[in-house]
């Protein structure tokens, strides 16, 4: 039989509402851990609620949450998402809580955060392949997600949001789609002059070279080729001869470099690699942002490009689309590999004038989807299911 500390057990002594956050990994790399622990900790420190984060791991300095350990099953693989629902199911159960947010695939919960699409739509169309024992384990925890009677639903996107209206029967009014936020204050254009000058030296960037930028961990989802083939085809028109693309992330390097050497713009690509700390400075470094993803439920590193004030070029398969006005603060090509289009548009931002009215844009933009604002409106969620 599980014990589980008192601390767990007991209630705060305000008399707080008391809210289980559910998630595998708390602040660690990823976009929905970055999520859960930006919206979380921004709650947790108004002291309206008393939180407690279920999790197998974590990394927090915020003493206003309580983190409980959710065992994790190693193996056999498909065991993971049914063990982690199942504990995280008992666990919550056994605190008492007022009010369940999940963030991850569990069998009950009171809101669910929508960080992905549904798991058998993903096989389906993206990885093209035969669903495994773990793809079937987590369809099915998936399935008794959407059927457990949560009051809301809350996809990071509209096309997160429409992807689970196709699959499952759920009244539209149970959903309500919560952007992701960004701290512009890391991305301040006080900085820009700094970094464009530290950064381009880094990389051996001359100062009148014009930088679309590549932020990503998978190069290949990402549609880094496709970026590739039109920063290609765009050095070819006018005033194009300066265009440099510069990649930051984790990937195959060598096969991309090929590919680059392969388009004749191998001189033309810097890979940074990965940059856990200070990427804000790569943004700031640069002129242009790209992302042409064959799917990206939305990408966080869009809204932070713009809150950096770059222009976006990005596919109609992100779901930051939503947040982009064709012609205003960027631009969305609706196929991810029309990228005589997505060249054309990075030829059109060639002009400076136009580029920086676009990022002033795009700035705005960013400063109307804070964390702080995202946070002031889940905890009306909150407000609105407890009342």
């Amino acid at each position: 039989m599980t014990v589980f500390p008192r601390q767990y057990r007991e209630r705060d002594p305000g008399g707080r509402p008391r809210v289980a956050v559910v998630i595998p990994k708390y602040g660690l790399i990823g976009g929905g851990e970055r999520f859960a622990a930006e919206l979380t900790e921004r709650l947790a420190r108004k002291g309206k609620y008393e939180f407690h984060v279920f999790a197998n791991r974590w990394s927090s300095r915020c003493e206003e949450i309580v983190f409980h350990k959710i065992p994790a099953i190693r193996f056999p693989r498909f065991l993971r998402p049914i063990g982690f629902a199942w504990f995280a199911d008992r666990m919550a159960a056994e605190g008492k809580f007022d009010l369940v947010h999940s963030h991850e695939r569990i069998y009950r919960a009171d809101v669910f955060s929508l960080h992905s699409v549904p798991h058998a739509g993903w096989v389906r169309a993206v990885r093209r392949k035969r669903p495994s024992l773990f793809d079937l384990a987590t369809v099915s925890v998936e399935k008794r997600m959407m059927e457990s009677g949560a009051r809301y639903f809350l996809p990071v996107s509209t096309l997160a949001m429409e992807a689970f209206a196709r699959e499952y029967r759920i009244d539209p009014s149970r959903f309500r789609v919560m952007h992701p936020g960004v701290d512009a204050g890391m991305f301040s254009p006080a900085d820009r002059s700094s970094c464009r000058l530290e950064v381009r030296a880094r990389h051996g960037i001359g100062p009148s070279e014009t930088i679309v930028l590549f932020v990503g961990m998978n190069f290949e989802v990402k549609g880094l080729d496709g970026i590739m083939a039109s920063v290609a085809r765009a050095r070819e028109m006018p005033g194009g001869r300066n265009l440099l693309l510069l990649v930051v992330g984790k990937g195959d390097t060598r096969k991309y470099e090929r590919i680059a050497h392969g388009m004749g713009i191998g001189d033309a690509v810097v890979f940074a690699g990965p940059q856990a700390q200070g990427v804000e400075r790569y943004y700031l470094a640069s002129d242009i942002f790209m992302m042409l993803s064959k799917f990206d439920t939305f990408g966080m590193a869009v809204l932070e490009a713009m809150a950096a004030g770059l222009p976006v070029v990005i596919s109609g398969g992100v779901g930051a689309k939503d947040l982009v006005e064709n012609g205003r603060n960027g631009f969305v090509v609706g196929d991810p590999g029309d990228t005589d289009s997505a060249a054309g548009r990075i030829g059109l931002l060639l002009d400076e004038d136009f580029r920086l009215r676009m990022g002033r844009e795009a700035l705005q933009t960013a400063r109307e989807n804070r964390w702080d604002k995202l946070a002031e409106t889940v905890e009306g969620i909150y407000d609105e299911m407890l009342a």
